[in-house]
């Protein structure tokens, strides 16, 4: 079992960067694959960024290529989410989740999901 607490959400104005943490607790973090995933309101949770047990491979969602930066330190038991250049429609609460088994961009790969972060860019 993990449990999953995300933070570092908030307020940012459009251009504005943000880092969200995501740290586990329970055993075995580091045998864990990770993901972020956002929900804005009235839409459907939509894959964001995943990463690896080791780190070595990592996955983005293409339309946040080059904005978004999924890392991960298992010293820490911590994954991160550096969010470069927001924009507007990035506002959504953002979720971390540990992979059970599966294609780390479904969302029904994941088993263990932490409650959430707001995330608000003003334009």
């Amino acid at each position: 079992q993990v449990q999953l607490v995300e933070s570092g959400g908030g307020l940012v104005q459009a251009g504005g960067s943000l880092t969200l943490s995501c740290a586990a607790s329970g055993r075995s973090f580091r045998n864990y694959a990770m993901g972020w995933f956002r929900q804005a309101p009235g839409k459907e949770r939509e894959f964001v960024a995943a990463i690896s047990e080791s780190g070595g491979s990592i996955y983005y969602a293409d339309s946040l290529k080059g904005r978004f930066t999924i890392s991960r330190d298992n010293a820490k038991n911590t994954v991160y989410l550096q969010m470069n250049s927001l924009k507007p429609e990035d506002t959504a609460v953002y979720f971390c989740a540990a992979a059970g088994s599966g294609r780390l961009v479904v969302i029904d790969s994941y088993a263990y999901w932490g409650q959430g972060t707001q995330v608000t860019v003003s334009s």
